[in-house]
């Protein structure tokens, strides 16, 4: 990897920190990245260029990309889509397409009809935060975060391996998944939830009275299972829009479970309200660390880490010789709109006060929750 070539279309907080994670791994690696603006510079481009993070700034896809070995495309889905004709006309047969959407469905259409299909490894690094642009772009935001790569039947298995190589040498964790496999998944676990978070909202914003008395008390768990609420709107109204089959199946079937629960408070049915109630609590409390749940009141802090031996229990002896209790400690794989690498749950929030202080006396980078 010291002598490829590597094309970014799209250059804002994933772009840039894959791109950063790859100088850093493969400091012989060229990056050029292309600016879309029309005479006029990028001024993110710019810096990452000062910076020593990309080597080279195109205003022309046939310029450069011609002989790119990979090419990242970073930007919305549906642009990615339209530079895509583009590049057919342009790129080498041995080039890999990939892409870092969270909706695979659409591109690997596009993909197909374009006859790039030997070409493209989809991907979806699962990593990130609200923040955007390139200046919160960071080397380690990928590292131990999941990133699926989804090949398509005709992706030639050197192309999946370079691509999952790839993916480790910079620290994340590859899982290779079929493209409509993926985005059911991420129907259930993210795009239904965020609309639900909303749908919550709403509701009660709808049904607050003028003095906003429910705003005013909305707090603990109102707050935490309604966190999501806060991301994008543009973004989000992107999703449903490239992922809508999907999320119309798991939304049915999230109706479903209303309807049954509804059913059994009408007709006062005790057991089904206890079992109801019991599933969900059985099934949530196996859900491993790394998955952040969002309904209990919970003290928590995310700091980051450098991905070496004996990080997390470097942190965990500067806690325990100070006197705090862990809860429970672990690496976020899944970091989709969250700061952080290492999660640290406390008991109660007077130690929760006392980690972030004690951690940033250490020069840890702390986000607090």
């Amino acid at each position: 990897m010291e002598d490829t070539l590597v094309g970014f279309i799209g250059f804002g907080l994933i772009g840039g920190s894959i791109a950063r994670a790859l100088k850093s791994t493969y400091p012989g690696c060229k990056i050029i990245a292309y600016n879309y603006y029309v005479n006029k510079p990028n001024m993110s481009l710019e810096t990452a260029k000062k910076e020593g993070t990309i080597d080279q700034i195109t205003t022309s896809l046939s310029e450069g990309f011609d002989q790119c070995d990979i090419i990242f495309l970073c930007a919305p889905v549906l642009d990615n889509i339209k530079y895509l004709s583009e590049l057919k006309s342009t790129i080498k047969s041995t080039c890999i397409l990939t892409d870092v959407g969270s909706v695979k469905g659409n591109i690997s259409a596009a993909i197909a009809h374009l006859g790039l299909n030997k070409q493209f490894v989809g991907g979806h690094p699962m990593a990130g935060s609200e923040k955007t642009g390139y200046h919160n772009s960071s080397a380690t935001l990928l590292e131990n975060a999941y990133y699926v790569l989804t090949p398509e039947i005709e992706t030639p298995a050197s192309m999946l391996r370079t691509m999952t190589k790839l993916v480790s040498d910079i620290g994340a964790i590859p899982v290779v998944l079929p493209s409509s496999y993926h985005d059911d998944i991420v129907a259930a676990i993210s795009h239904v939830p965020h609309i639900l978070a909303s749908a919550l909202v709403n509701m009660v914003r709808e049904n607050d009275d003028d003095n906003e008395m429910m705003k005013q008390l909305a707090a603990g768990g109102f707050r935490d299972i309604t966190r999501i609420a806060s991301s994008s709107s543009i973004m989000w109204q992107n999703i449903c829009l490239t992922n809508t089959d999907s999320i119309l199946i798991f939304l049915d079937k999230f109706v479903d479970e209303i309807k049954k629960i509804a059913s059994a408070l009408k007709s006062n049915e005790e057991q089904s309200i206890l079992d109801f109630f019991e599933h969900a609590k059985e099934y949530r409390d196996q859900i491993p660390i790394n998955s952040v749940g969002l309904i209990n009141k919970v003290y928590e802090v995310y700091i980051d880490i450098i991905d070496e031996t004996g990080a997390i229990a470097t942190v965990a002896t500067i806690l325990a010789s100070n006197g705090i209790s862990i809860k429970n400690i672990g690496i976020i794989h899944n970091r989709e709109f969250q700061d952080g690498v290492l999660r640290i749950e406390l008991y109660d929030d007077t130690n929760a006060m006392k980690t972030v202080d004690l951690l940033r006396n250490y020069h840890y980078t702390i986000y607090e929750r």
